[in-house]
């Protein structure tokens, strides 16, 4: 893949026989603490939401899973994919709104099925990359302190190591209120480019919709 170029910089992303990888660059139009999510897409935060241009894929979950599993990573139980996490917290009713910003791709990914992380351009340091975690490499991913070990599975990296992936993403590079551009990436597998192309195109489309600018696809 080519390497994407961001106002700040480039994104390369180190060569993967399973991946396929969406990189969308979104501009708000202020700090998102201002920017309260609207009705309709809060009404994307429920399995089954009418508005959602996608259906169930059981075999999109498997090919998901092996992608992470391609470096060695073991994304089952706690490590399972972010999909897996709010396909199951929208199930038991737990999956709340958190701000415009996340909840856009919470709702895509809820129901395409695709797993979503989403950075704060500002508080990450380029250079930019995609690339499998190094042995040892390791983050806290909320706000407890709890670490995700990241070895062998596929991670964005800035200059200070490992920030995001498609299980949890880091506290460092999260969104706070004063979020104004975020880099959001989907990580999807190279067997279901259509429905990785469709999600990043709903995604645009909501992002728009809520009055922010989009670069990428």
């Amino acid at each position: 893949m080519d390497p994407t170029t961001l106002r700040d910089g480039t994104l390369t992303v180190e060569p993967h026989p399973m991946l396929a990888l969406g990189l969308l660059e979104i501009h708000y139009p202020s700090a998102i603490g201002a920017l309260a999510s609207p009705a309709w897409l809060a009404a994307l935060l429920a399995i089954g939401a009418p508005q959602a241009p996608f259906s169930p894929d059981d075999a999109l979950r498997g090919a998901i899973r092996d992608v992470l599993r391609h470096g060695g990573y073991k994304p089952t139980g706690r490590g399972k994919p972010a999909s897996e996490y709010l396909l199951r917290a929208a199930a038991d009713g737990t999956l709340a709104s958190i701000n415009a910003a996340v909840d856009l791709g919470n709702a895509v990914s809820l129901h395409s099925g695709l797993p979503i992380s989403v950075v704060d351009l500002a508080r990450v340091k380029p250079p930019l990359r995609v690339a499998l975690g190094a042995p040892g490499e390791s983050y806290v991913f909320n706000s407890a302190g709890h670490v995700i070990d990241v070895e062998g599975l596929l991670c964005l990296h800035d200059a200070e190591g490992p920030c995001a992936n498609a299980v949890k993403d880091a506290m460092r590079t999260k969104t706070t209120a004063d979020t104004a551009r975020t880099l959001v990436l989907v990580w999807g597998a190279a067997s279901h480019r259509e429905r990785l192309a469709a999600a990043a195109a709903w995604c645009r489309a909501l992002a728009e919709r809520l009055g922010a600018r989009v670069e990428g696809e």
